[in-house]
């Protein structure tokens, strides 16, 4: 009972806030982008730029895999203690890295990268023949008004109801919106325990796990992002053929993946745990 108090910290509140403005600036760019892309590109060439979007979405947490690994390997209180001082190695079970410095950097990353955003034009004139059946919406009037004349918000709310039904009307959308959450949702969670079952299973370090994760995990997702993107370009692939197309490669890719169930590792020996401790 003399081991056991309450944790003082509070540093997970600034974690929780900084990654909720993260996600808040972050959002946008991703349906506005790829609107852009479609209103303002050749219909041919609009594959190929969303998939280098995609692929560049990749390579952020790669390089955020490798910046981790670099930060697990220096001490949590380094510029704090002497590292002189310390015992332990990383390889040490008891090994806390300075997790918090990976922070720092990428938001100090992400602040740079924002400034050239503040130079881009109020609008963007659009092509008048590109794209005319397109219907359009402007709700740039419903910005700051809204803040002061309340009434302006039911237009933008019923417009955003209209929108949003219609889109989940949509069979084939529907049944593309529901396969993304579930690869989705197998992929973040094999990239999530990847790492501690590498420590547990091959006694890799936190730093190394991730170094390895970095590079052999992403790199791949992003490149068949992009072959994906100038396949569609190179047959000029309709809603259809895409429909076949990603259907053939999930289907394949599912059939690679039950391979995991016929390769693993037996549990360590851990007395009182899977072993008695007689």
């Amino acid at each position: 009972a003399g081991c056991e108090k309450e944790p003082s910290s509070y540093m997970w509140i600034y974690i929780l806030l900084g990654n909720m403005l993260r996600g808040i600036g972050e959002t946008p760019i991703t349906p506005l982008g790829i609107s852009y892309l479609d209103d303002f590109a050749k219909e041919e060439d609009v594959p190929v730029y969303v998939a280098c979007l995609h692929t560049i979405a990749m390579l952020g947490p790669m390089f955020g895999f490798l910046l981790g690994s670099l930060c697990a390997k220096l001490y949590v209180d380094i510029g704090f203690v002497d590292l002189g001082s310390i015992t332990i190695t990383p390889q040490d079970s008891r090994w806390v890295g300075a997790w918090w410095l990976g922070f720092l950097i990428g938001g100090a990353t992400s602040f740079l990268a924002a400034i050239p955003f503040c130079f881009l034009p109020k609008s963007l004139k659009k092509p008048e023949e590109a794209n005319n059946d397109k219907a359009s919406y402007d709700y740039s009037p419903l910005i700051m008004p809204c803040i002061f004349q309340s009434q302006l918000i039911y237009p933008f709310l019923s417009d955003f109801y209209t929108s949003l039904k219609k889109v989940l009307s949509n069979r084939m959308y529907f049944t593309f919106l529901c396969c993304s959450l579930l690869q989705f949702s197998s992929f973040f969670g094999f990239l999530t325990y990847k790492s501690k079952y590498m420590e547990q299973q091959y006694g890799q370090s936190t730093s190394k796990s991730n170094f390895l994760i970095g590079l052999t995990s992403l790199p791949p997702v992003g490149l068949g992002i992009f072959l994906g993107g100038l396949i569609m370009k190179k047959y000029k692939m309709s809603i259809v053929g895409a429909t076949k197309f990603a259907f053939t490669m999930s289907f394949l890719g599912y059939v690679i993946t039950l391979l995991h169930f016929f390769v693993g590792c037996e549990n360590h020996v851990v007395a009182g745990l899977t072993v008695s401790y007689e």
